[in-house]
């Protein structure tokens, strides 16, 4: 018999990127007294990695949970960039309704609707949040409309239509149900948690079924499934069958050795979990997302929908530059491969291959940011290697045609630079769908764009707006292929002699273009060291020193001026190498170099290239 579990309420957070989820949560966590009084804690406790913690993003869902007046809330907290948006489709599975967190500025942004229809799709009920009611443009009831707007297009229903609205700043624990009367408590928010939200029902008596939503990661008991459970119940050291959905003939006996449920922060060992329990189970090494596991006398697999399949991807490489080896402490193809294939353990959006070359893996996945953060991680654990530049993966469609992944792309700029913008994307193959005016003399302009005309874009839109522009994109399907796009209009200096960079070959260098080096650094032969302001790559000696004779003081050096040299970071070194370059990372240094380093083969590479179109 199907019954309703009322001291459980199992709740998602979902937003854009930057609306403030995580900074919410943090402080439903402090109100609910997890922490002691005088605990000292990190601001966005819930992004637990260095990376999350800098750029200000999840990356990976987390779970936490609080205990209010009797009531269990387990709440989840997911990213909001559209890169990691496989991670809140699975997530979404585990819970019995969302709480949507809306910027009271910037409103309905394109990760809003890309989540909410998720939930939406699912009938989940939705608690909006207007969060940064404290802002001093906030502009709550338009947003409102916004979102009511928003419901509507995405076609939900009366129930969810008819949602609670609260608002709230979520840095100063402030919420209410009235943008002019908030409280200094979180309150309001609870209460619509538990008062809206149903309770998670199911079969108390019936077999045991705990869908695996999300996988964790621990060195020590190897992979952890976390999931809900569906009905009946689960318990330590018991025997069960694990089945899928899309593979209805595999299935494989298990014994679960430990349960954990969350409290707070942390796992807490449990013997045995029932329905509407959110838990972590381990002790199954090969478990996977999208797994049931089961009773053994009645094992029924629950759907769920596939992950989404990458849309591109780069190749990773063994370092083999001059310089390979002298900053890195794991260097080795093995080193590179273990790595990558452990990153399998926890990423499931990622896809790594073996290709023809025993020091090269083809390495996919949902974006730039999606890499990048694979890439920077392993840089800060002392790996050492380089990659090429991002390429989309192509398909065939039914007719046999090439097709490639489209994404939607939204940007908000100023209107001054807003033709800059359209011009620059339609020599991307940009399409501009939409244009309208926003609030602050910005415009709204909606592009259909190839993924690959948006490789390499991001540095120079925040060049050409001045740093004003916000860019958001979404994948959207797969069409047929646009065309050729060119891509960098700016040839590369690259450095003619091994050794240590010095001010009189960098001051000649500088005529040519911008430099990406100082004085006093190591190059080698095929390293590019700089743009140049032609389309044609020029290579220079910057290691030539100024021939001193009897008239000429050495001093004289001192007066050249550099201009100082345009430092890369990691995103604008992947966003500017071309086909035929490849970035070399290393824990202390970016370098970006061309593949062929022997200037002679890269230009008979080159004119071979040429003569084959």
């Amino acid at each position: 018999m199907v019954q309703s579990r009322d001291d459980v309420r199992n709740v998602a957070i979902i937003a854009h990127v930057d609306h403030g989820k995580t900074t919410l949560v943090d402080e439903l966590l402090k109100q609910s007294g997890i922490f002691r009084e005088n605990q000292e804690v990190a601001e966005r406790v819930m992004d637990s990695n260095d990376i999350e913690r800098e750029r200000g993003i999840t990356i990976l869902s987390k779970n936490t949970a609080i205990n209010y007046k009797g009531t269990k809330i387990n709440i989840i907290d997911t990213p909001g960039h559209a890169d990691f948006g496989g991670e809140v489709e699975r997530v979404l599975k585990m819970v019995n309704g969302v709480i949507l967190v809306v910027d009271a500025f910037e409103g309905v942004m394109p990760q809003t609707k890309f989540v909410l229809s998720k939930a939406l799709e699912l009938k989940l009920p939705v608690i909006v949040c207007i969060n940064k009611i404290d802002r001093p443009e906030a502009r709550p009831q338009e947003v409102i409309d916004e979102v009511l707007e928003l419901f509507m297009d995405l076609d939900a229903s009366d129930e969810q239509l008819d949602c609670p609205f609260i608002y709230a700043s979520a840095k100063n624990g402030m919420s209410g149900t009235s943008p002019d009367k908030l409280e200094k408590t979180m309150i309001p928010l609870f209460d619509a948690i538990v008062n809206y939200i149903p309770a998670p029902e199911g079969d108390f008596d019936a077999g045991t079924q705990v869908l695996i939503s999300t996988i964790d990661y621990n060195e020590y008991v190897g992979r952890i499934g976390v999931g809900k459970v569906e009905s009946g119940k689960i318990g330590i050291n018991s025997d069960y069958v694990i089945v899928n959905h899309h593979e209805p003939d595999n299935r494989r006996k298990v014994r679960v050795s430990a349960l954990y449920e969350y409290d707070g922060l942390n796992k807490v060992n449990v013997k045995e979990a029932d329905v509407g329990s959110i838990v972590a189970v381990s002790g199954i090494s090969d478990i996977h997302i999208g797994d049931t596991i089961c009773d053994p006398e009645d094992p029924k697999p629950i759907p769920f929908q596939k992950i989404s399949e990458p849309t591109i991807a780069m190749n990773f490489i063994v370092n083999d530059s001059p310089l390979a080896g002298q900053e890195g402490k794991f260097v080795t193809s093995r080193h590179l491969r273990d790595r990558l294939f452990r990153e399998l353990n926890t990423d499931v959006s990622l896809r790594v291959e073996e290709t023809d070359s025993t020091d090269a893996f083809k390495v996919s996945g949902r974006g730039e940011l999606h890499l990048s953060v694979l890439i920077e991680n392993m840089r800060r654990e002392g790996y050492e290697f380089a990659v090429s530049k991002a390429e989309v993966l192509y398909r065939e469609d039914s007719k046999g045609r090439k097709t490639e992944p489209m994404e939607i792309a939204y940007i908000d700029v100023p209107e001054t630079y807003a033709g800059n913008v359209i011009e620059k994307l339609g020599s991307r193959k940009g399409e501009l769908q939409n244009m309208t005016p926003i609030t602050g003399g910005y415009q709204r302009l909606e592009f259909s764009i190839p993924a690959r005309g948006l490789i390499g874009y991001r540095g120079e839109f925040m060049t050409d707006t001045k740093g004003e522009g916000i860019i958001n994109t979404i994948f959207d399907e797969y069409a047929p292929y646009k065309g050729d796009i060119q891509f960098r209009k700016q040839g590369s200096i690259i450095s003619f002699e091994t050794g240590e960079s010095v001010t009189y070959g960098l001051f000649q260098a500088q005529e040519r273009g911008t430099l990406f080096i100082g004085p006093g650094e190591k190059v080698y032969a095929g390293m590019v060291i700089g743009q140049t302001g032609k389309t044609e790559d020029v290579e220079i000696n910057v290691c030539k020193s100024k021939h001193l004779t009897n008239t000429r003081a050495s001093g004289s050096d001192d007066a050249l001026r550099l201009s100082p040299p345009k430092i890369l970071s990691l995103e604008q070194a992947l966003e500017f190498i071309d086909t035929d370059e490849l970035l070399e990372i290393t824990p202390d240094s970016l370098r970006i170099r061309k593949k062929i380093l022997d200037p002679t083969l890269r230009k008979r590479a080159g004119f071979a290239k040429k003569n084959n179109q």
